[in-house]
Protein backbone atom coordinates (compact mmCIF):
# COMPACT_ATOMS: atom_id res chain seq x y z
CA UNK A 1 0.00 0.00 0.00
CA UNK A 2 1.40 3.41 -0.92
CA UNK A 3 0.03 6.79 -0.03
CA UNK A 4 0.27 8.10 -3.54
CA UNK A 5 -0.89 5.05 -5.48
CA UNK A 6 -3.59 3.34 -3.44
CA UNK A 7 -5.03 5.72 -0.85
CA UNK A 8 -7.54 8.38 -1.80
CA UNK A 9 -7.47 11.79 -0.18
CA UNK A 10 -10.12 12.12 2.50
CA UNK A 11 -12.95 14.52 1.68
CA UNK A 12 -13.52 15.54 5.30
CA UNK A 13 -11.44 15.53 8.50
CA UNK A 14 -12.19 13.02 11.22
CA UNK A 15 -13.77 15.76 13.37
CA UNK A 16 -16.35 16.37 10.62
CA UNK A 17 -16.99 12.65 10.05
CA UNK A 18 -17.61 12.14 13.77
CA UNK A 19 -20.08 15.04 13.86
CA UNK A 20 -21.81 13.92 10.66
CA UNK A 21 -22.45 10.57 12.29
CA UNK A 22 -23.54 12.32 15.49
CA UNK A 23 -26.30 14.06 13.56
CA UNK A 24 -27.40 10.83 11.87
CA UNK A 25 -27.31 8.91 15.16
CA UNK A 26 -29.45 11.60 16.73
CA UNK A 27 -32.42 10.34 14.74
CA UNK A 28 -31.85 6.78 15.96
CA UNK A 29 -31.23 7.77 19.59
CA UNK A 30 -33.45 10.67 20.61
CA UNK A 31 -32.20 10.81 24.17
CA UNK A 32 -28.54 11.89 24.10
CA UNK A 33 -27.57 15.58 24.18
CA UNK A 34 -24.55 17.57 23.00
CA UNK A 35 -22.60 20.22 24.93
CA UNK A 36 -20.25 22.68 23.25
CA UNK A 37 -17.80 25.35 24.47
CA UNK A 38 -18.38 27.97 21.77
CA UNK A 39 -16.35 26.38 18.97
CA UNK A 40 -19.16 24.45 17.34
CA UNK A 41 -18.20 25.61 13.85
CA UNK A 42 -14.75 24.14 14.36
CA UNK A 43 -15.86 20.81 15.85
CA UNK A 44 -18.86 20.77 13.47
CA UNK A 45 -21.14 20.09 16.41
CA UNK A 46 -23.20 23.07 15.25
CA UNK A 47 -24.78 20.68 12.73
CA UNK A 48 -26.31 18.73 15.60
CA UNK A 49 -27.58 21.99 17.07
CA UNK A 50 -29.19 22.92 13.76
CA UNK A 51 -30.88 19.51 13.55
CA UNK A 52 -31.86 19.16 17.21
CA UNK A 53 -31.82 22.62 18.85
CA UNK A 54 -33.53 21.37 22.02
CA UNK A 55 -30.70 18.88 22.60
CA UNK A 56 -27.73 21.20 22.00
CA UNK A 57 -26.16 23.43 24.64
CA UNK A 58 -23.45 26.01 23.96
CA UNK A 59 -21.94 26.78 27.35
CA UNK A 60 -19.51 29.46 26.17
CA UNK A 61 -15.73 29.45 26.50
CA UNK A 62 -15.77 27.62 29.83
CA UNK A 63 -14.64 24.03 29.48
CA UNK A 64 -14.72 23.14 33.19
CA UNK A 65 -18.26 24.46 33.55
CA UNK A 66 -19.25 22.64 30.36
CA UNK A 67 -17.95 19.34 31.72
CA UNK A 68 -19.59 19.89 35.12
CA UNK A 69 -22.90 20.68 33.44
CA UNK A 70 -22.60 17.61 31.27
CA UNK A 71 -22.03 15.53 34.40
CA UNK A 72 -25.23 16.92 35.90
CA UNK A 73 -27.18 15.89 32.81
CA UNK A 74 -25.59 12.44 32.81
CA UNK A 75 -26.48 11.96 36.50
CA UNK A 76 -30.11 11.94 35.37
CA UNK A 77 -29.43 8.94 33.16
CA UNK A 78 -28.82 10.55 29.76
CA UNK A 79 -25.72 10.21 27.60
CA UNK A 80 -23.89 13.44 26.84
CA UNK A 81 -21.33 14.28 24.15
CA UNK A 82 -18.95 17.11 25.07
CA UNK A 83 -17.22 18.76 22.09
CA UNK A 84 -14.10 20.89 22.07
CA UNK A 85 -10.40 21.24 21.36
CA UNK A 86 -8.39 18.48 22.98
CA UNK A 87 -5.87 20.78 24.62
CA UNK A 88 -8.62 22.60 26.54
CA UNK A 89 -10.78 19.57 27.36
CA UNK A 90 -7.88 17.59 28.76
CA UNK A 91 -6.20 20.39 30.71
CA UNK A 92 -8.67 23.09 31.69
CA UNK A 93 -11.34 20.54 32.55
CA UNK A 94 -9.36 17.51 33.68
CA UNK A 95 -10.26 17.82 37.36
CA UNK A 96 -13.96 17.98 36.52
CA UNK A 97 -13.59 15.00 34.18
CA UNK A 98 -11.79 13.04 36.88
CA UNK A 99 -14.07 13.75 39.82
CA UNK A 100 -17.48 14.37 38.25
CA UNK A 101 -17.40 11.92 35.32
CA UNK A 102 -14.80 9.16 35.72
CA UNK A 103 -15.27 8.60 39.44
CA UNK A 104 -19.06 8.03 39.16
CA UNK A 105 -18.63 6.30 35.74
CA UNK A 106 -21.04 8.61 33.93
CA UNK A 107 -22.00 8.29 30.28
CA UNK A 108 -20.16 11.38 29.07
CA UNK A 109 -18.37 11.10 25.73
CA UNK A 110 -15.77 13.52 24.35
CA UNK A 111 -15.34 14.77 20.80
CA UNK A 112 -11.77 15.99 21.17
CA UNK A 113 -10.50 17.82 18.10
CA UNK A 114 -7.00 18.97 17.07
CA UNK A 115 -5.15 16.03 18.59
CA UNK A 116 -1.37 16.19 18.68
CA UNK A 117 0.50 18.12 16.02
CA UNK A 118 -2.37 17.74 13.55
CA UNK A 119 -3.22 21.27 14.69
CA UNK A 120 0.12 22.25 13.16
CA UNK A 121 -0.82 25.65 11.79
CA UNK A 122 -2.49 26.66 15.08
CA UNK A 123 0.68 26.40 17.15
CA UNK A 124 1.55 25.09 20.60
CA UNK A 125 -1.46 26.56 22.41
CA UNK A 126 -3.84 24.42 20.32
CA UNK A 127 -1.72 21.28 19.86
CA UNK A 128 -2.91 18.62 22.32
CA UNK A 129 0.30 16.63 22.63
CA UNK A 130 -0.31 15.46 26.22
CA UNK A 131 -3.99 14.50 25.96
CA UNK A 132 -3.61 10.72 25.80
CA UNK A 133 -1.41 10.76 28.89
CA UNK A 134 -4.05 12.66 30.85
CA UNK A 135 -7.09 10.72 29.63
CA UNK A 136 -5.62 7.22 29.68
CA UNK A 137 -4.45 7.74 33.27
CA UNK A 138 -8.00 8.40 34.50
CA UNK A 139 -9.71 5.27 35.86
CA UNK A 140 -12.82 4.19 33.90
CA UNK A 141 -11.97 6.33 30.85
CA UNK A 142 -11.85 4.64 27.43
CA UNK A 143 -9.58 6.25 24.79
CA UNK A 144 -9.69 5.81 21.00
CA UNK A 145 -8.16 7.58 18.01
CA UNK A 146 -9.51 7.00 14.48
CA UNK A 147 -7.35 7.54 11.41
CA UNK A 148 -9.91 8.26 8.70
CA UNK A 149 -13.56 9.33 8.22
CA UNK A 150 -14.97 5.78 8.29
CA UNK A 151 -13.26 4.90 11.56
CA UNK A 152 -14.21 8.30 13.03
CA UNK A 153 -17.89 7.69 12.29
CA UNK A 154 -17.55 4.23 13.80
CA UNK A 155 -16.13 5.71 16.99
CA UNK A 156 -19.30 7.76 17.52
CA UNK A 157 -21.36 4.57 17.58
CA UNK A 158 -18.78 2.86 19.79
CA UNK A 159 -18.75 5.78 22.22
CA UNK A 160 -22.53 5.91 22.67
CA UNK A 161 -22.85 2.14 22.89
CA UNK A 162 -20.05 1.71 25.47
CA UNK A 163 -21.05 2.41 29.08
CA UNK A 164 -19.10 5.05 30.95
CA UNK A 165 -16.64 7.84 30.05
CA UNK A 166 -15.25 7.75 26.52
CA UNK A 167 -12.65 9.96 24.82
CA UNK A 168 -12.28 10.17 21.03
CA UNK A 169 -9.21 11.98 19.68
CA UNK A 170 -9.76 13.61 16.28
CA UNK A 171 -7.69 15.54 13.72
CA UNK A 172 -7.80 19.07 12.41
CA UNK A 173 -7.38 18.36 8.67
CA UNK A 174 -8.38 15.55 6.28
CA UNK A 175 -5.67 13.09 5.30
CA UNK A 176 -6.59 9.81 3.55
CA UNK A 177 -9.39 7.28 3.21
CA UNK A 178 -8.28 3.98 4.74
CA UNK A 179 -11.29 1.82 5.59
CA UNK A 180 -14.30 0.68 3.62
CA UNK A 181 -17.81 1.62 4.80
CA UNK A 182 -19.33 -0.69 7.42
CA UNK A 183 -15.93 -1.72 8.81
CA UNK A 184 -16.31 -2.64 12.49
CA UNK A 185 -14.12 -1.18 15.25
CA UNK A 186 -14.60 -3.08 18.51
CA UNK A 187 -13.24 -1.57 21.70
CA UNK A 188 -9.87 -3.08 22.54
CA UNK A 189 -9.21 -4.02 18.93
CA UNK A 190 -6.66 -3.09 16.29
CA UNK A 191 -6.27 -3.50 12.52
CA UNK A 192 -3.37 -5.11 10.69
CA UNK A 193 -2.94 -2.80 7.69
CA UNK A 194 0.06 -4.55 6.21
CA UNK A 195 1.48 -7.97 7.04
CA UNK A 196 5.20 -8.45 7.66
CA UNK A 197 7.68 -10.73 9.40
CA UNK A 198 10.65 -8.56 10.41
CA UNK A 199 9.32 -5.77 12.66
CA UNK A 200 5.94 -4.64 14.02
CA UNK A 201 5.14 -0.93 13.62
CA UNK A 202 2.22 0.22 15.76
CA UNK A 203 0.58 3.61 15.42
CA UNK A 204 -2.80 5.34 15.44
CA UNK A 205 -4.49 8.40 13.95
CA UNK A 206 -2.48 10.41 11.45
CA UNK A 207 0.84 8.61 12.00
CA UNK A 208 -0.67 5.39 10.64
CA UNK A 209 -0.11 6.86 7.18
CA UNK A 210 3.51 7.66 7.96
CA UNK A 211 3.95 4.07 9.12
CA UNK A 212 2.49 2.72 5.88
CA UNK A 213 4.84 4.86 3.83
CA UNK A 214 7.73 3.71 6.02
CA UNK A 215 6.78 0.09 5.32
CA UNK A 216 7.05 0.80 1.58
CA UNK A 217 10.56 2.21 1.99
CA UNK A 218 11.60 -0.64 4.25
CA UNK A 219 10.31 -3.18 1.73
CA UNK A 220 12.60 -1.65 -0.89
CA UNK A 221 15.48 -2.40 1.49
CA UNK A 222 14.34 -5.99 2.03
CA UNK A 223 12.61 -5.48 5.41
CA UNK A 224 9.00 -6.63 5.76
CA UNK A 225 7.24 -4.48 8.34
CA UNK A 226 3.87 -5.35 9.82
CA UNK A 227 1.83 -2.16 10.29
CA UNK A 228 -0.95 -2.07 12.89
CA UNK A 229 -3.53 0.64 13.51
CA UNK A 230 -3.99 0.63 17.31
CA UNK A 231 -7.12 2.78 17.12
CA UNK A 232 -8.16 1.56 20.58
CA UNK A 233 -5.60 3.06 22.95
CA UNK A 234 -7.23 2.23 26.27
CA UNK A 235 -7.79 -0.64 26.31
CA UNK A 236 -5.29 -1.62 23.62
CA UNK A 237 -5.24 -4.93 21.78
CA UNK A 238 -2.83 -6.92 23.95
CA UNK A 239 -3.65 -10.24 22.31
CA UNK A 240 -3.45 -9.06 18.69
CA UNK A 241 -0.30 -6.99 19.06
CA UNK A 242 1.42 -9.69 21.12
CA UNK A 243 0.72 -12.17 18.32
CA UNK A 244 2.33 -9.80 15.83
CA UNK A 245 5.40 -9.20 18.00
CA UNK A 246 5.85 -12.95 18.56
CA UNK A 247 6.01 -13.29 14.77
CA UNK A 248 8.31 -10.34 14.03
CA UNK A 249 10.44 -10.25 17.17
CA UNK A 250 10.64 -6.44 17.33
CA UNK A 251 8.25 -3.57 18.13
CA UNK A 252 8.28 0.09 17.14
CA UNK A 253 5.53 2.45 18.34
CA UNK A 254 5.16 5.81 16.59
CA UNK A 255 2.64 8.36 17.82
CA UNK A 256 1.69 12.02 17.49
CA UNK A 257 1.98 12.65 21.22
CA UNK A 258 4.68 13.29 23.75
CA UNK A 259 7.00 10.28 23.76
CA UNK A 260 6.60 10.21 27.52
CA UNK A 261 3.44 8.57 28.91
CA UNK A 262 1.80 7.78 25.59
CA UNK A 263 0.81 4.43 24.10
CA UNK A 264 4.49 3.62 23.49
CA UNK A 265 5.23 3.81 27.22
CA UNK A 266 2.28 1.55 28.00
CA UNK A 267 3.27 -1.04 25.41
CA UNK A 268 6.96 -0.81 26.27
CA UNK A 269 6.29 -1.58 29.94
CA UNK A 270 3.99 -4.46 29.01
CA UNK A 271 6.54 -6.14 26.77
CA UNK A 272 9.40 -5.48 29.19
CA UNK A 273 7.46 -7.36 31.85
CA UNK A 274 6.05 -10.13 29.70
CA UNK A 275 8.05 -10.62 26.50
CA UNK A 276 11.21 -8.53 26.12
CA UNK A 277 12.03 -7.77 22.48
CA UNK A 278 13.96 -5.05 20.66
CA UNK A 279 11.74 -2.01 21.21
CA UNK A 280 11.58 1.71 20.47
CA UNK A 281 8.95 4.40 20.70
CA UNK A 282 8.86 7.56 18.62
CA UNK A 283 7.00 10.57 19.94
CA UNK A 284 7.46 14.28 20.50
CA UNK A 285 10.73 14.59 22.46
CA UNK A 286 9.71 16.47 25.63
CA UNK A 287 9.08 19.78 23.91
CA UNK A 288 6.29 22.03 22.67
CA UNK A 289 5.44 22.22 18.99
CA UNK A 290 5.23 25.27 16.76
CA UNK A 291 3.16 26.67 13.92
CA UNK A 292 3.88 25.43 10.44
CA UNK A 293 3.07 23.06 7.61
CA UNK A 294 1.82 19.76 9.05
CA UNK A 295 4.30 17.49 7.24
CA UNK A 296 7.23 19.73 8.08
CA UNK A 297 6.17 19.97 11.72
CA UNK A 298 5.85 16.23 12.30
CA UNK A 299 9.17 15.71 10.55
CA UNK A 300 10.90 18.28 12.75
CA UNK A 301 9.57 16.65 15.90
CA UNK A 302 10.63 13.14 14.96
CA UNK A 303 7.41 11.28 14.10
CA UNK A 304 7.41 11.19 10.30
CA UNK A 305 8.38 8.48 7.83
CA UNK A 306 11.90 9.90 7.86
CA UNK A 307 12.37 8.83 11.48
CA UNK A 308 10.26 5.66 11.42
CA UNK A 309 12.39 4.01 8.71
CA UNK A 310 15.80 4.24 10.45
CA UNK A 311 14.24 3.34 13.82
CA UNK A 312 12.78 0.17 12.32
CA UNK A 313 16.07 -0.67 10.64
CA UNK A 314 17.91 -0.39 13.96
CA UNK A 315 15.45 -2.74 15.64
CA UNK A 316 15.88 -5.34 12.91
CA UNK A 317 19.64 -5.04 13.26
CA UNK A 318 19.35 -5.57 17.03
CA UNK A 319 17.55 -8.86 16.42
CA UNK A 320 20.58 -10.11 14.53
Amino acid sequence: MTLTAELQKAKVPTRRAFSDRMVAYGEKDKDFVVFESDIGYSTYSYMFGDAYPDRYFNMGIAESNTVASAAGFAMEGRSVIVCGYGVFITMRAVEAIRSFICYPKLNVKFLSSHGGLTAAIDGATHQATEDIAFMSTLPNMKVVCPSDPVSAAGMLDLALETPGPFFTRLMRDPLFELYKPNESFPLGGSKVLRAGKDVTIVSYGDIVFQALEAADRLAAAGIEAEVIDAYSIKPWDVEGITASVKKTGALLVAENHQARNGLGYDMGIHFLKNMPVPFDNLGIPDTFGESGNYLKVIDKYGISVNQIVPAAEKLVAKKA
